[in-house]
């Protein structure tokens, strides 16, 4: 049996894509092919393509064989020094891959991707919030914009649609990730035990007591398939979130719990510059409790930590659009943490 949907998730070993790959893959009747530059195990039904984005030549290949492409979730991200170079590299990727796709067939439906609050302007500094959809836009190189608008261009007389979803601070499995809070709080939170010590807030005072939100990876992966499958998602930008807000320095006491720890007042303390001698620490940890070898740099993201550790200022966004639109999953934080955590234990991440 042919399969009515076929789904092309780039950046498929990220907390994103690998999460939006396993909720497609869990339709019926759905073909799910997961892109990265590199090799690494994926989850059942997915089908992996190895190829570089900007290596247009190869992805050519790579993709030569690969027809029928309904859905995109374009979920690839290249840090770049520099906004202009974000811009330039950020936007190639997204170009080589649709000028493939629309060379190979005429199949394409919808294209979604990711955003974040760099679209408001989070990472420079105290913004308007509760952020909205229609806010106006910063002044540019910004390239979640330019993806954005090389999208509305290249559509102009085509058959397919897209759809922009704007996470905060997402939290899913993933390996060897610049950007996974979850993860990192969950090592940390590890080390801390195996040492003995309290599990103090290492960010500044500022950021325990501003308002945060974050966006749960099974989330996102669930407005990802709503957007490819809703007509009123069609050519529209979403924030999406968990649907509650918190502060640190409430919800720390809570983690603290769910691993047994003690706190203590916060300390202002970049876990880049502290966890940097503890690759050593963690192989212990590993051999004691017999958990996935994987080295420390591979399931932690220090400097990502550290930055919305460093946020004092309010990063809220509203949700009222995706709900008015039809979207209405929700989780309550806390027990998203709760849960993230036990899976990991499952999957022996973290004893």
């Amino acid at each position: 049996m042919s399969s009515s949907k076929v789904v092309l998730i780039t950046g498929v070993h990220g907390v994103s894509g690998r999460a939006a790959a396993q909720s497609w893959a869990a339709i019926p009747g759905t073909k799910v092919y997961g892109l990265s530059r590199r090799s690494a195990p994926l989850p059942e039904g997915i089908t992996p393509i190895t190829a570089d984005l900007l290596d247009r030549a190869a992805l050519a290949e790579a993709l030569k064989d690969i027809r029928d492409v309904t859905h995109v979730v374009f979920g690839a991200y290249l840090w770049q020094p520099t906004p202009v170079e974000h811009v330039n590299v950020n936007v190639a990727i997204l170009r080589n891959l649709i000028d493939i796709l629309e060379a190979n067939s005429s199949t394409l439906e919808h294209i979604a991707f990711y955003q974040g609050g760099k679209a408001y302007g989070a990472d420079l500094g105290p913004f308007k919030t509760p952020a909205r959809e229609d806010d106006p836009r910063l002044l540019p190189p910004n390239f979640y914009y330019a993806q954005e608008d090389f999208l509305r261009e290249r559509q102009q007389g085509k058959r397919w649609n897209w759809t922009a979803l704007r996470p905060e601070g997402t939290l899913g499995f993933g390996l060897s990730n610049p950007m996974n809070l979850g993860m990192s709080i969950a090592v940390y939170a590890t080390i801390c035990k195996e040492l003995g010590l309290p599990f103090r807030f290492p960010g500044t005072e500022g950021a325990y007591r501003a308002l945060y939100q974050v966006t749960s990876a099974d989330i996102l992966a669930k407005a990802t398939v709503w957007s490819g499958q809703s007509e009123a998602a069609r050519n529209e930008i979403f924030n999406i979130t968990n649907g509650d807000y918190f502060r640190w320095e409430h919800l720390w006491p809570r983690l603290a719990k769910m691993f047994d720890l003690e706190i203590a007042p916060p300390v202002s303390m970049p876990l880049s510059v502290y966890m940097a001698d503890k690759q050593g620490l963690w192989s212990t940890i590993v051999q004691k409790h017999n958990l996935q070898p994987y080295t420390l740099e591979q399931v932690s993201s220090w400097l990502f930590a550290d930055a919305i550790f460093r946020l004092d200022y309010d990063n809220i966004t509203t949700t009222i659009k995706a709900r008015r639109a039809g979207f209405h999953d929700c989780i309550d934080t806390e027990e998203m943490f709760q849960q993230f955590f036990d899976e990991l234990r499952r999957e022996r991440i973290i004893p």
